[in-house]
C-alpha cells in the first residue's frame, strides 16, 4: 500500500516536474520563434522597401524619359515653327521687294507714257510742218528744172531702175555667201544621204576582209551549235562575221580594220588548231590582240627608227604603228605618213629650216586619223591635241593642227607640212586615180569654161580642185562676172564628176600699157 502510494506521489512528482520543464521549453521556443518571425519580417520589411524604391526609380525614369520625349517633341515643333515663320518672313520681304518694283515700274510705264504722248503731239505738229514744206518744195523745184512731178518721176524710176538691178546682184551675192556659210551642215546631210543609198567599191574595200577556207565543212565548225561559236566570236572581236553562200570563203565586216586584222588571225589560228568552241575562242582571240599590239608597237618603233627620229612618247610611237591598218582614199596612211616625212625632210633642208623637225612634223601629221576613242573633231585639230598632250613642241603641233588651214600657220614648217601632204595624196595612182582620168578631168574643166561667151584663157589648178577663169573686160560686167562664176559652179556639178569640191575664180581686169619711146 506504502508502495503504490509511493508510487502514485512520485508519478505526481514526476508528472509536475515534467509540466514544468515543458513549459519552460514551450516558452523558450515560442521566444526564438517570435524572434525569428521578427528577424523575418524585419528582412521582408527590408527587401520590400527596396523593391519599393526601385520601383519608384524605375517609374521616375521612364517619366523623365517619357517627359524628355516630349520635350524634343516640342522642341522639334518649335524648331519646325520657327523655320516656317523665318521663310513667311522671307516670302513677305520678297513680296514687298516685288510690289515696290512693280510700283516703281509702273510709274516708269506711266511717266514714259505721258512722254510718248507729248512726242506723239510733238510728231504730229512737225509731220504737218513738214508736209507743208513738201508742197512749197516741190512747187520751186517743178519752177527751177522746169519739169513737172510727173517727168521728174519717170526720170527717177529710170534710175531707180538702174540701181535696183546692182541690188539685185548684190542681193544674190548675199544670198550665195549666205549659203556658202551653211554649206557644211548641208554637205553632211548629203554625204550621209549617199552613204545610205551608195555602197561603194572603196567603202567595201576598206571595211570587210575576206577570210578563206579549204572547205565548206569548216564553216559549220566556225558556225557551231545554235551558232554559239560565232556569236562568241563576235562578242569577243567586235567583228560582223558574215556566212553566205559565198564557196570556201567567211566575210569580216567591220570599219575598224585593226579589230579585223585581230579576227582574221583568230579564225587563222582556230582552223589549223580544230578546236573551236567559245572558251577557246576567248582564250585565242586574248592572245590574238596581244600579238597585234605588240606589232603595232613595233611597227612604229621600226618606223621612227628608219626615219631617224629620236625621243618621241611611246603612245604616238603607238599611234603611228597602228596607221599600218588604216587607210585614207584607198592609199595606206603610214606610207603616206612617211612619205611626208620625208619629203618635208628635204624641202626644208633646201629652204634652210631643220629637215629633223620637218620629219617629225610630217611623219604626226595625219596622228589624229588613229585615236583610241572617236571625239568630234577634224582629224587636223584632233592630231595637234594630241601632240601638245605628249609634250611635242609647239612648232609641230602649230604644223600638224593648220596643215588643212583649220587654224592659223604660225611657223615656216606648217606651210611646208601643207604642201607636202598635197604632194603625197595627189601624186597619179596614190589614191585610186589613174593619169588619164585625171588629165581628162582638168581638160574638161577647161573645156567648160572656153564654151561660155567673153571667156578668153581658162587654167585648172590645184590638181582639179581650182579652176581660174579670165574674161574680157569689155565683154562682161562686174555683174556678169559673178553671174558667171555662179553658173560654171552649178554646171559642173551637174556635168561632172570629181573628188572634195572645185573653187570657181573669175578674173576680169582692164590693162592699159604705153611705151615711152
Amino acid at each position: 500500500m506504502g508502495i503504490v502510494i509511493g508510487i502514485i506521489v512520485g508519478l505526481l512528482i514526476g508528472a509536475v516536474a515534467a509540466w514544468y520543464v515543458t513549459g519552460k521549453m514551450a516558452n523558450s521556443k515560442a521566444q526564438n520563434i517570435l524572434s525569428d518571425a521578427e528577424k523575418d519580417a524585419e528582412v521582408i520589411k527590408k527587401n520590400k522597401l527596396l523593391e519599393a524604391k526601385e520601383e519608384a526609380l524605375t517609374m521616375k525614369a521612364e517619366l523623365e524619359k517619357q517627359a524628355n520625349q516630349r520635350n524634343s517633341r516640342l522642341q522639334v515643333s518649335e524648331n519646325r515653327l520657327k523655320q516656317r515663320e523665318m521663310s513667311l518672313t522671307q516670302r513677305q520681304e520678297e513680296l514687298n521687294k516685288k510690289i515696290s518694283e512693280i510700283d516703281s515700274t509702273r510709274s516708269k510705264l506711266d511717266s514714259t507714257r505721258e512722254n510718248l504722248e507729248r512726242e506723239k503731239e510733238i510728231f504730229a505738229v512737225k509731220n504737218d510742218a513738214i508736209e507743208q514744206l513738201y508742197q512749197k518744195s516741190v512747187k520751186q523745184l517743178e519752177e527751177i528744172s522746169g519739169l513737172s512731178a510727173e517727168d521728174a518721176k519717170e526720170r527717177l524710176v529710170e534710175t531707180i531702175k538702174d540701181e535696183a538691178k546692182v541690188d539685185a546682184q548684190s542681193y544674190v551675192t548675199e544670198i550665195i555667201e549666205e549659203a556658202k556659210f551653211n554649206a557644211n551642215r548641208e554637205a553632211k546631210k548629203i554625204v550621209i544621204q549617199s552613204i545610205q543609198r551608195v555602197a561603194t567599191e572603196t567603202a567595201i574595200e576598206n571595211s570587210i576582209t575576206v577570210f578563206h577556207i579549204e572547205s565548206d565543212e569548216v564553216k559549220g565548225r566556225i558556225i557551231g551549235r545554235e551558232g554559239r561559236n560565232i556569236r562568241a566570236l563576235e562578242a569577243a572581236t567586235g567583228v560582223e562575221i558574215v556566212v553566205d553562200d559565198t564557196p570556201e570563203a567567211i566575210v569580216l565586216s567591220g570599219f575598224d580594220p585593226v579589230r579585223r586584222e585581230i579576227a582574221r588571225l583568230a579564225l587563222h589560228q582556230l582552223v589549223a588548231d580544230g578546236r573551236i568552241h567559245p572558251a577557246r575562242i576567248e582564250e585565242v582571240v586574248s592572245k590574238v590582240k596581244k600579238q597585234i599590239d605588240d606589232e603595232i608597237v613595233e611597227t612604229g618603233k621600226r618606223t621612227v627608227i628608219d626615219l631617224g627620229i629620236h625621243g618621241m612618247h611611246p603612245e604616238l610611237i603607238r599611234l603611228i604603228g597602228k596607221m599600218k591598218y588604216r587607210s585614207s582614199y584607198g592609199q595606206n596612211l603610214l606610207q603616206h605618213s612617211r612619205e611626208t616625212a620625208n619629203l618635208c625632210a628635204i624641202m626644208a633642208s633646201e629652204l634652210g629650216l631643220n629637215p629633223k623637225k620637218a620629219k617629225r612634223a610630217g611623219l604626226l601629221h595625219d596622228i589624229g586619223k588613229v585615236p583610241d576613242d572617236e571625239p568630234e573633231l577634224p582629224h587636223a585639230l584632233l592630231g595637234m591635241k594630241l601632240a601638245e598632250k605628249y609634250k611635242e613642241k609647239a612648232d609641230i603641233c602649230n604644223a600638224i593642227g593648220s596643215h588643212h588651214d583649220e587654224m592659223e600657220m604660225t611657223t615656216l614648217l606648217a606651210p611646208i607640212v601643207q604642201v607636202c601632204d598635197a604632194i603625197s595624196g595627189a601624186r597619179p595612182g596614190a589614191r585610186h586615180e589613174i593619169v588619164e582620168a585625171y588629165m581628162k578631168r582638168l581638160n574638161d574643166l577647161e573645156n567648160l569654161a572656153l564654151s561660155y561667151p567673153g571667156v578668153i584663157k581658162t587654167y585648172a589648178v590645184q590638181a582639179g580642185r581650182e579652176l581660174r577663169v579670165i574674161v574680157g573686160a569689155d565683154k562682161l560686167t562686174d555683174q556678169e562676172t559673178e553671174a558667171l562664176s555662179a553658173d560654171l559652179a552649178k554646171k559642173i556639178q551637174t556635168e561632172m564628176t570629181y573628188p572634195g569640191q572645185v573653187k570657181i575664180t573669175v578674173i576680169r581686169e582692164t590693162r592699159a600699157v604705153s611705151y615711152a619711146k
